[in-house]
């Protein structure tokens, strides 16, 4: 008995270490949401700032997961695990005791973000390097499973803490976590390419991180500075830039579309000279890979998407705390986490990989369907559990099956780079889930507050304009609940009067976001279709671990 417990545990642990590392990796992609106005008043900052920070550790993700993928390729995957873990408890701890945004950024986005960037492609990569046949659907069941729960969980664990300790917990917490990765990383079984060449391409990781970072740059500002007419002059670093009435949006997102294509460009010329790209372009002729990433990438545009607005509603409108924030997420986390390894184990026997990827997608959208219906200013957390249930289902069905499907149709040898791909476009989705829905959540506001106010029946036409500067200028206090702070003394009415167009106009925009986010995973599953039919998911593989 002993025996047989031995063996199972030697051949499936190293499933559960690789799952917490990627665990931790993407709570703290949605760790902060639950906590904004924490954030915002313990920093004295604003949302759009806290906004960056969110955006800006998926964007260091996104620059720099395929480097990941690489550096694993050439020095060793359990390595660059091990690596990844020690930056990410650093970066942690400086998050934790930061006293300003640029502070945060650095720790979390950065450091974190780096981290994080050679753990993730290497967790990926590993198992599907140790495991193969329905060990290896088994094993990404439980890897889709817990990305797909941990996206969930993030809001409830950082509720709980921020509520009952306080928010810098959520970080805290990685350094405890990352000291158990690296000790039961001891059971995980090195995976190196030998014969990769020792290469690697640092102008395409310069070319890819600066495209990458003007495109999501131009996005998030478009709130500020509007998509082409300038609302405001660009500053930064007190310097004005005057373009004259266009926008800096408009320059941002040309500059970052023009060095993508010299990045792919490069890419082509050095795999055209028999040397080693950071991404190789041959990758993107296998259909399978391909469309796999394309519905990765707005599958998680769409999560992220989600879990950025319903937060701001839950506690500004309805005003929650951050830990009942989280746990009103707790049906979606509840039911994917149970979802996912299901379908890997018992369903894909049934049916085929692309029509679990077709449910998924499509019950993920009815979800937030449903979620937005319920989205009203007195509605509670009860209205919204139909939805999350329905909404957790479909993230389940979809996301193992989905990975596994993308990096099955690459060989071995080519699982640290195709893992780095996949794990970056579904790092763009995320970076451009809360830059695009975040935008647009903050202009739907504005223009709703500006609208409520001009339309108010109760608030004295001379206020009108001293008000609506006031909440144009105070965004963040405002979207969570504590309306404008007036100079001049408001009589009751008209206080509470802004406080009540305040929570239509958060309201508004908030579904609005979710027409967004219910949008780009539909579109996701338009895209499904350019699936394979029949899909090699490796099944009739012997398994190989032990």
């Amino acid at each position: 008995m002993l025996k047989k417990f031995w063996s199972f545990f030697r051949k499936w642990a190293p499933v559960f270490v690789l799952a917490l590392g990627l665990m931790i990796i993407i709570i703290d992609t949605t760790l902060l949401n639950v906590a904004l106005a924490y954030v915002i008043r313990d920093l004295q900052t604003d949302i759009q700032s806290i906004q960056w920070v969110i955006t800006a550790y998926a964007l260091t993700l996104a620059a720099l997961t395929i480097t990941g993928g690489r550096l694993g390729d050439l020095w060793g995957r359990k390595r660059m695990f091990i690596v990844g873990a020690a930056i990410f408890a650093l970066g942690s701890f400086i998050a934790s005791i930061s006293k300003n945004v640029g502070t945060m950024i650095a720790g979390e986005s950065i450091i974190e973000g780096i981290g994080a960037a050679l753990m993730m492609p290497s967790t990926m990569s590993l198992l599907i390097s140790t495991y193969r046949g329905r060990d290896r659907a088994i094993a990404m069941g439980v890897w889709g499973g817990t990305a797909a729960a941990a996206a969930a969980i993030g809001p409830i664990l950082g509720g709980f803490l921020t509520t009952h300790f306080n928010w810098r917990w959520g970080f805290r917490i990685n350094i405890f976590v990352a000291a158990i990765l690296i000790i039961g990383s001891v059971i995980i079984k090195e995976r190196r390419d030998e014969k990769e060449k020792s290469t690697l391409d640092i102008f395409g990781v310069i070319l890819s991180s600066i495209g990458l970072l003007a495109l999501v740059f131009g996005i998030i500002e478009s709130s500020s500075y509007g998509w082409y007419k300038a609302k405001d002059i660009f500053s930064f670093f007190g310097h004005k830039l005057d373009l004259g009435g266009i926008s800096i949006v408009t320059p941002a997102l040309i500059i970052g579309l023009i060095i993508i294509i010299l990045f792919v460009a490069w890419e082509l010329r050095m795999d055209k000279r028999g040397m080693t790209p950071l991404v190789s372009m041959k990758l993107f002729r296998n259909n399978q890979f391909t469309s796999g990433v394309a519905v990765t990438a707005l599958l998680a545009l769409g999560q992220t998407g989600m879990i950025f607005a319903l937060p701001i509603f839950f506690e500004s409108v309805r005003g929650l705390d951050a830990f009942h924030t989280g746990l009103a997420f707790l049906p979606t986390s509840l039911t994917s986490l149970i979802v996912a390894p299901l379908s890997a184990a018992v369903l894909s026997r049934k049916v085929g990989p692309k029509r679990l990827i077709q449910a998924g997608l499509l019950f993920s959208t009815v979800g937030m369907i449903i979620i937005r219906s319920n989205l009203q200013i007195d509605a509670s957390t009860h209205n919204f559990i139909f939805g999350m249930i329905i909404y957790g289902a479909g993230i389940g069905l979809s996301m193992s099956t989905l990975s596994n499907l993308t990096l099955s149709a690459v060989s071995v040898e080519e699982a640290g780079e195709a893992s780095g791909v996949n794990n970056t476009f579904r790092q763009i989705g995320s970076s451009l889930g809360s830059a695009v829905v975040g935008a647009a959540l903050l202009t739907a506001l504005a223009t709703n507050l500006n609208s409520g106010i001009s339309s108010s029946q109760a608030i004295p036409n001379q206020l009108k304009p001293q008000i609506t500067s006031a909440v144009t200028s105070q965004t963040s206090n405002v979207e969570f609940g504590g309306g404008a702070q007036i100079s001049t003394k408001l009589p009751a009415n008209v206080a509470n009067e802004i406080i009540t167009v305040s929570h239509k106009a958060t309201t508004d925009a908030n579904r609005l976001a979710l027409i967004y986010a219910a949008l780009f995973t539909g579109l996701g599953f338009l895209l499904t279709f350019f699936l394979p039919k029949k899909a090699d998911m490796g099944h009739d593989e012997p398994s190989t671990s032990k």
